[in-house]
């Protein structure tokens, strides 16, 4: 009889084609950057958690890639007769394996007992890390491991981390249990449906839909979708489009634009609809620069870069927060001089109070529009600052009164069909201003690189001349945003005089 593993069973839970290939075909799998990115967020994760359930480093940890599959079941039986932290720990039994997370012993000093601790990077319970620790603790109970109680953590976005290397409080407990242990004959049909399912000679015929990348991103992906027929101009183009709408759309068999009824769409996305199957621009050039007209030259154009890390790494800062660690900024004179500050931090240190005092001396004092693609991002990174440094909360706050925000202009004044839909900076850029072209930087190109660029120059092992690489290619990615600013704004404001 076959043990499914839990990842395999999760694999079930979200396509019974996609369990069917994990077992079959397991070489067509191509995961993403991303969720390789995600993979390696959970293994850091992983690491702090021990050393935050074993402080004094008295426990055992199983190494599946190094003991091997029996050896690892038979040390962890071992283990668990013993009082001491375990992690990774392994069962097997009732047709299904498990490798816990955490295992810690009861403090009662009668019989022994585990609190089973699950981890994850997410910040809040999902709803399929519910289903992950119902396998956990059937293997587990199956196995004679004796429960006391069964939990899952996940990470407080909400903590600030000290510094010192001291993680206590990263992760918050929410017990389980109760749940976890009644859902054991769930956990049995769920093994059960699997061997039907790995038992088949072909693939299941499954349908490409929402669950091919809820919960999780699948790595089949690109095999599914080898032989789908795509709509030349898909629906999904349509802006804000409501899930309840798309699922509607898909229901009638309706995949692409022409056969969209008008009566559903409201004015933006008629509009996306019109302009796309008639291959025509948008624009309302006298309203955009009605829009501008109350934000008269000189004036700034502001872009920021920065990075998150689930494991803090910086003292006063919180998981997943965003950290500024660079800007562009292009000034503009009345008659047309343009001038370009840059501050970029690769020290490895916490860039923020640097990055605050720079950006504070080159916004100046005068009431100057600040210009932005996008301002919500902006407007939170300086809100959190001010936050972080109260003696600079004037200065920075000052700066968030004049931003004025471009994508509501794009978005109201400007479309052009080779936008799909998105009035992402990148997205308007080459329709509005060709000759302008994020494809022709050197290495950066977008926010996800230019956060890769930014860890792989802090990491210790990265040479000087690749760090300095890395470093020309950051300035000028986030140059050219701000710059892409300035065209649109020449383009939106109808300054066709200026010589930029």
């Amino acid at each position: 009889m076959r043990n499914f593993s839990k990842s395999k069973l999760m694999a079930l839970r979200q396509c019974e084609k996609r369990l069917w290939l994990e077992v079959h075909h397991p070489e067509l799998r191509e995961d993403s950057d991303q969720a390789e990115r995600g993979f390696q967020i959970g293994h850091q994760v992983g690491e702090i958690a021990q050393r935050i359930f074993d402080p004094d480093g008295k426990g055992a940890l199983i190494d599946i890639d190094s003991e091997g599959f029996a050896a690892a079941f038979a040390r962890s039986a071992e283990l668990l007769k013993q009082r001491q932290p375990v992690f990774e720990a392994g069962f097997t039994g009732g047709g299904a394996l498990a490798f816990a997370d955490v295992m810690l012993p009861n403090e009662a000093p009668d019989a022994l007992s585990w609190q089973m601790i699950e981890v994850k990077s997410s910040t809040s319970v999902k709803d399929y890390h519910r289903d992950d620790i119902a396998v956990q603790a059937y293997v587990a109970g199956v196995a004679g491991v004796p429960l006391s109680s069964v939990a899952l953590a996940h990470i407080d976005s909400s903590w600030f981390y000290p510094g010192d290397d001291d993680y206590r409080g990263l992760l918050k407990l929410n017990d389980l249990t109760d749940e976890a242990l009644a859902r054991a004959d769930e956990v049995k049909s769920w093994i059960s449906r699997a061997g039907e399912v790995v038992g088949r000679p072909v693939e299941p015929d499954v349908s490409m839909g929402a669950q091919c990348d809820s919960p999780f991103e699948c790595g089949f992906y690109p095999y599914c979708s080898r032989d789908e027929v795509k709509p030349e101009r898909p629906v999904y183009w349509l802006p804000r489009l409501s899930s309840a709408r798309a699922q509607e759309l898909a229901a009638k068999g309706i995949d692409d634009l022409r056969d969209v009824p008008d009566e559903l769409l409201n004015e933006r996305q008629l509009r996306v609809k019109t302009h796309t199957l008639t291959n025509t621009p948008y624009f309302d050039a006298q309203g955009a620069a009605a829009d501008l007209a109350p934000y008269p030259l000189p004036a700034l154009f502001l872009d920021f870069e920065t990075i998150q890390f689930a494991i803090p790494i910086w003292a006063g800062t919180r998981p997943y927060q965003q950290i500024p660690f660079q800007f562009s900024l292009h000034s503009l004179a009345a008659d047309g001089q343009l001038k370009h500050h840059e501050f970029l931090d690769l020290s490895g240190n916490d860039p923020s109070l640097s990055f605050t005092t720079e950006l504070i001396r080159h916004c100046g004092d005068q009431p100057l529009p600040v210009f932005v693609y996008n301002a919500a991002f902006e407007r939170s990174r300086i809100s959190e600052l001010a936050g972080r440094f109260p003696e600079h909360r004037e200065a920075l706050l000052a700066i968030n009164e004049r931003i004025v925000d471009l994508l509501p202009i794009a978005r109201e004044r400007y479309y052009h069909p080779s936008q799909h839909g998105s009035w992402s900076i990148k997205a308007v850029l080459p329709a509005a201003v060709p000759e302008l072209s994020y494809s022709d930087l050197d290495g950066v190109q977008d926010g996800g690189m230019a956060m890769e660029a930014f860890l792989e120059a802090l990491h210790p092992q990265t040479p000087e001349e690749r760090k300095e690489l890395i470093r020309e290619q950051l300035l000028s990615y986030c140059k050219l945003d701000t710059y892409a600013m300035v065209r649109l704004w020449q383009v939106f404001a109808g300054r066709a005089d200026l010589s930029l």
